[in-house]
């Protein structure tokens, strides 16, 4: 596996501030079964792309098979996020973003990748035409 395929630690959204300041400024879309909330900043050094990924814990009681959700979708992120990050670079844009799982069944991964290339497709058909993002 070489370092573009990987999902380091750096890429992880994390912090309740940054979540929660994510949550109040994003701009949402759903592309079932996935609920992404996102939001551009310009890039400073930071990394292109911050992500956290979330399983209900009232749909799904069993952690494993919360943990399975977020693997499968960390998985398909992570195969499909190389063009994505590419397109993001050449903007000099970075994006905060996190990604639900609404639905009650459990989808396989085949599905799941599908879903999450397509939520990297919309989200790039959203980039700002201006540099006047949030800092």
């Amino acid at each position: 596996m070489s370092k573009v395929d990987s999902f380091p630690k750096r890429e992880h959204l994390c912090g309740e501030i940054r979540i929660n300041k994510l949550f109040a400024e994003g701009k949402a879309f759903i592309v079932y079964p996935l609920r992404v909330v996102y939001v551009f900043r310009n890039n400073n050094e930071d990394p292109t792309a911050q992500i956290l990924f979330s399983a209900p814990k009232k749909k799904f009681k069993r952690a494993v098979k919360r943990n399975r959700l977020k693997r499968l979708m960390r998985e398909s992120y992570r195969l499909n996020k190389n063009s994505f990050t590419t397109v993001l670079t050449e903007k000099n844009l970075s994006i905060e973003m996190a990604v639900a799982y609404l639905s009650d069944e459990l989808v396989g991964f085949d599905e799941m990748q599908e879903k999450m290339k397509t939520v990297l497709s919309r989200i790039l058909s959203r980039l700002p035409e201006k540099q006047t993002t949030q800092e």
